[in-house]
């Protein structure tokens, strides 16, 4: 019964959300893109993108943890352009996913494997950026967060998935976190990015909406809720933060 309520609960919250969201100035570039670029994006995001790149507070770097077939990384890049911002657009992400512990097993119902998706996917998010953001291509570092946030601790330089060296280190304007969910990993993706956020800089959380109270980045938000020197931009339905000091 409990169950139930709970999903009721959020499927009212989400049909309260569609009523009330902000959505991104609108642009012919944007529609097509996401008909031919796969991802999972919800469109609040798309204007916490456009609000937080309008008001990126230097041109340090922007960081995405979780980047899939490019969706969300062409998207930011399409803002960077069309704001005439020069921040660099650094991205990670490993591609590996549920049920990829043992690559050489297949996809349920198929005769896929876990390590032939993943280079599908990886191929994928390389032929989208090199195609829709070819004026401005994105460094992206074959890494978990963890391991990605190490070498940028450490001024590393490193080589990116298509091959270009990047120094990685330094300050950050902007991050989109959206690796994994769970509270463990999202606190350290915000713990890692807060190190080195600009005050002034965004943060910008997939998946946090009140509704998604499955999701430990749900719980982390209420933690950051409570910070005094973070302040909510907007909830519309995921949370986008600021530094504030």
């Amino acid at each position: 019964m409990k169950q139930y309520i709970q999903k009721l609960t959020n499927g009212l919250q989400y049909g309260k959300h569609l009523l009330t969201q902000k959505k991104a100035k609108p642009y012919e570039f944007i529609n097509w893109l996401r008909f031919a670029n796969a991802g999972m994006l919800n469109d609040g995001n798309v204007h916490g993108f456009e609000y937080a790149i309008e008001h990126l507070p230097s041109d340090n770097p922007i960081i995405e943890i979780g980047s899939f077939c490019g969706l969300s990384t062409n998207l930011m890049n399409f803002y960077l352009e069309r704001n005439k911002k020069t921040n660099k657009l650094i991205t990670c992400d490993k591609w590996m996913f549920e049920g990829a512990e043992v690559p050489e097993s297949l996809l349920e119902g198929s005769k896929i494997t876990h390590k032939e998706y993943k280079q599908f996917v990886k191929e994928t998010y390389i032929r989208n950026v090199s195609f829709f953001s070819k004026n401005n291509l994105p460094y992206t570092i074959e890494e978990f967060s963890d391991d990605f946030f190490a070498r940028w601790n450490k001024n590393e330089k490193t080589t990116d998935v298509m091959n270009r060296e990047i120094q990685l280190g330094g300050n950050i304007s902007f991050a989109y976190i959206d690796g994994n969910h769970t509270y463990e990993y999202a606190k350290r993706d915000f713990e890692n990015v807060d190190k080195h956020l600009d005050v002034g800089g965004f943060i910008l959380f997939d998946d946090s909406a009140d509704y998604y109270s499955h999701f430990g980045v749900n719980e982390l938000m209420q933690e950051i809720k409570q910070m005094s020197n973070y302040s909510v931009i907007m909830k519309n339905p995921n949370y986008l933060v600021k530094k504030i000091s």
